[in-house]
Formats: structure tokens, sequence, C-alpha cells
């Protein structure tokens, strides 16, 4: 990524003139053509992840990528605004929200068939344009990063992107709670108790662990839409960089089959998707003395609890939520990927709606 860089005469890359494919059997052209023109629509949707995760927070706020929503033609968009949020009752996402200047934007595209609906699905993706922690703020090493924190975001937009030019027979909603989480005067605090958009009431244990509380709403909104199905796509956990490393996402959801699917998809894109211990014990360590449940569990486990506390909002749907903290944004070339944004989950996904 060197948008930013100033750009000489000898810098010029030179990029692929001639790409031949050598077929001896002309019935296979057609079908040839098509898998090159789905590739091309794919690879377009991943860069176009990678380059909003790239941009630094300065450009990429949560109005932007509102703007970046509705640019996206083909598709329904309804951008709900503050005072819109506080009448629908996400009191969740507005808490993490109010410690910063830039307004929140929630984000719901649509994309519907024109014929038979094969099936429904929502994906979900967490929106932190930049996470300095809240008040409780995080060590100057561990924010230069945090631009990034809204991949999950990044991914969705991607998704949608492609959805509308390959016209799938499946119904696909994309969701975004777009906003920053900073300290000032006006920042939810640790202690704090908000009533979430489904009723539940949250106490606030860490201002760092954010992303859940924003998802939180944003999973209960998927939840009333007359979906199958529903993925969320989120930088979510330190944890799951400590159990996986820059080279895979963890995944655990409520629907064995769809996990299972989610996986399978991820290897024919190049990707992988471990599935995470996902136990009811877990449910235990965000039980919270004075509200339904807290914002984060015990030491252990980290990635399993925070999937836990999403589980609360997602009702009695067929649900998977990827962790995509460790692969979303690297600090070194892993095989094809280069250093910086790597799309995460883009490719899974459209795999998975094209198996459908």
């Amino acid at each position: 990524f060197d948008k930013y860089k100033t750009k000489k005469e000898d810098d010029e890359k030179n990029g692929i003139e001639l790409f031949e494919i050598i077929e001896i059997d002309s019935s296979k052209a057609n079908d040839i053509n098509a898998g090159i023109e789905r590739g091309k629509v794919i690879g377009d949707a991943v860069n176009m992840a990678r380059n909003l995760a790239d941009e630094p927070a300065c450009e990429v706020t949560p109005t932007k990528l509102a703007e970046v929503a509705k640019s996206i033609s083909g598709i329904e968009c309804k951008i709900y605004e503050k005072d819109e949020l506080e009448r629908m009752g996400m009191s969740a996402f507005l808490a993490v929200a109010q410690g910063s200047t830039q307004p929140p934007k929630f984000i719901h595209i649509t994309y519907k068939p024109q014929g038979e609906t094969r099936k429904k699905l929502a994906v979900v993706g967490k929106g932190l344009t930049f996470d300095s922690g809240g008040l409780d703020i995080k060590p100057a090493n561990s924010m230069r990063t945090m631009k990034e924190d809204m991949s999950g975001a990044a991914a969705t937009l991607g998704i949608m992107k492609a959805v509308s030019q390959i016209k799938p027979d499946v119904e696909v909603h994309g969701i975004i709670a777009a906003c920053e989480n900073m300290p000032s005067g006006k920042a939810y605090k640790p202690g704090d108790i908000i009533r979430a958009m489904n009723g539940k009431t949250i106490e606030i244990d860490n201002t760092d662990a954010e992303g859940r509380v924003t998802l939180a709403d944003a999973l209960h909104y998927a939840a009333q839409l007359n979906t199958d199905e529903i993925v969320d796509l989120a930088t979510l956990t330190g944890a799951v960089v400590v159990a996986l490393g820059q080279y895979a996402s963890g995944i655990m959801g409520t629907n064995k089959e769809l996990v299972d699917a989610l996986k399978t998809s991820a290897e024919k894109g190049g990707e992988r998707f471990w599935e995470m211990p996902f136990y009811d014990d877990f449910k235990d360590d965000i039980k919270s003395d004075v509200a339904d449940i807290k914002n984060a569990g015990s030491k252990g486990a980290g990635s399993s609890t925070a999937g836990m506390f999403l589980r609360e909002f997602v009702g009695n749907k067929n649900w998977a939520h990827i962790d995509i903290a460790g692969t979303a944004y690297i600090d070194k070339e892993i095989k094809e990927l280069t250093k910086g944004a790597t799309g995460a989950g883009v490719r899974a996904i459209l795999n998975y709606i094209l198996s459908i």
C-alpha cells in the first residue's frame, strides 16, 4: 500500500500485460471465461477490502464507510444516523461511539436476487474505524495498527460489491455498525451498565472490549431480519492471535453444518478457519453480579468467551462468528500475502455464497 508515497518516474511497476489459458477442448471455453470473470470480481472485492483497511483512520471514518456503501451499484443501502439509532434502542453501539467526535453510522446493504431465492444470509462486519481502547486505553505500540479494526466492515463491503456483480440466487444483507472508540469526557466508562437493543443489560468490565458491544446491537438487528443464517467477521480478540498467530482465523457458532461449510469455503479460497472450543461452560465467564452479562471474561479462552458474549444477541438463528484479529492485517509476507491488510474472510464468504 503506497498510495501516499510521492511517486518517482522510475517507481512504475510493470503489471501483467497478457494472460493466456490454453485448452484443447473448445467446449470448456465458456466455463473457463466465466471462471476468469468471476475470479476478477472476487479479486477486486479482496483488494477493495485491503485498500479500505490500509487507509489511515483520518481518511476512513464511519462517514467514509457509509459513502463507500452508498457507492456500490445494484444494491439497496440504508444509513441510520445517531438520532434514528437512539429511537431504535441501539444503546450498546452508541455507548462505544459516544467518546468520539466522529458521528456513528449504522449501515445496512441489501442484495435481492431477481428470481428464486435459495437462502437468505446476513454478513455482519465489525466497523471500528479506530480503536484507542477508550478509557482502558491501549499502550502506544498496541494502538499503531488500530486503523485496521474495521477489517470486518471492509470485508463486508467487498463481499457486497462482488455479490452485486455476480448476482447469486442468495439474498445477502451486509450490516456494519461503524464508529470510533476514543477516550474523552463523554466516553463510556468501566463499570457502566448499558441496555442493548435486545433488552439485555451489559456491565462494561473493559472499554477495550468494545467490538463485541457494537456487534451486540448489529447482531440483534440482523437476527430481526428474515434471514436463514448470520455470519460475522470481526477483529475481535488478541486471544485468537495468541492461539493461531497470523496463519488462521478462529471460527465458532451455533450450527455445526454452517461452521463446516465455511471452513470448506475458506480452504477453497486459500484461507484457513480453525474451529475454536465453544462450550456452554464459557457462559459462566461472562456472568455479571450487577447485569445480565459483562463484556469481558476471565483471562483464559478469551476468543471463546467473546464468542459466547455474541451468542447472547443472535436469538435462535444459525450463526457463525469468525475472529480475523490475527489474519486481517499481517506484519510479514505469508505465502501469496504481502504485509498489511489481507482482505481476510472475503474469499471464504463469497465461496460459501456461491456454493449455496
